[in-house]
């Protein structure tokens, strides 16, 4: 009986998990409701950045530069603007590249997204949408925020936080810079060597799934074991 017993509750268990997967990012985002299930990696020369979205915050933002991920746009771009206690700045894609793009890339990198300002403060791991005069006119430019900027607030949209690499930002923080008109600048390239994306909703889920599924098939061949063992 007791088999039996753990043998239910293992299938209890994967029900569980998978209502918990259909239940939608807020199960795990209890602390930061604003941050949705989607993750993206910067792989730099000086080490990862990581960084989730905020898609009720900025959504037609949050649209455009997740596209330009999906799209590979972000891959051998670089850093531009290292200003330590200030940002780490993304350069656009349009120019910041050193590999060339291809006319469904260009095409997105082309476009201006509206200005989506919100009452989300900028404090160090926020991301930031970059833009010239016009408030309308961000486009694949963006920054990782070193420290709390409230003269930003309001004034820039804010769409996202770094999840994992603040080790990576405080290392670009150390290098060495030059000063050219209002941007403090690093004096050696700082590559995005490569960037990929996923969903942690999934990932996390479809782990315990698995673990959960081996779990319920070890429970049902002991089931099994003890049955014969008692009909024999």
């Amino acid at each position: 009986m007791a088999v039996i017993l753990r043998h239910a509750a293992a299938a209890a268990a994967l029900l569980a998990v998978a209502a918990v997967c259909a239940g939608g990012a807020s199960t795990f985002y209890s602390s930061d409701p604003n941050l949705g299930s989607a993750r993206v990696v910067f792989q730099t020369n000086y080490g990862d950045i990581e960084f989730g979205f905020f898609p009720h915050v900025a959504p037609k933002t949050v649209e455009h530069i997740f596209k330009l991920v999906r799209l590979g746009c972000y891959n051998t771009n670089h850093i531009f603007r290292v200003d330590k206690g200030f940002v780490v700045q993304v350069a656009a894609v349009v120019g910041g590249r050193t590999a060339p793009m291809n006319e469904v890339q260009k095409r997105e990198a082309d476009k201006t997204i509206v200005g989506e300002f919100s009452s989300v403060k900028h404090v160090r791991g926020i991301l930031s949408m970059g833009r010239h005069s016009d408030p309308d006119s961000g486009g694949s430019s963006f920054s990782f925020l070193l420290g709390d900027a409230p003269h930003l607030d309001g004034q820039y949209a804010v769409f996202g936080r770094v999840t994992k690499g603040d080790d990576t930002l405080r290392k670009l923080e150390r290098l060495p810079t030059r000063r050219e008109g209002i941007f403090v600048m690093p004096i050696e390239r700082i590559d995005i060597l490569s960037t990929y994306y996923y969903d942690i909703d999934i990932e996390s889920c479809e782990a315990e799934k698995s673990i959960l599924r081996r779990r319920l098939s070890e429970s049902a061949s002991e089931v099994e074991r003890w049955r014969r063992k008692c009909f024999a």
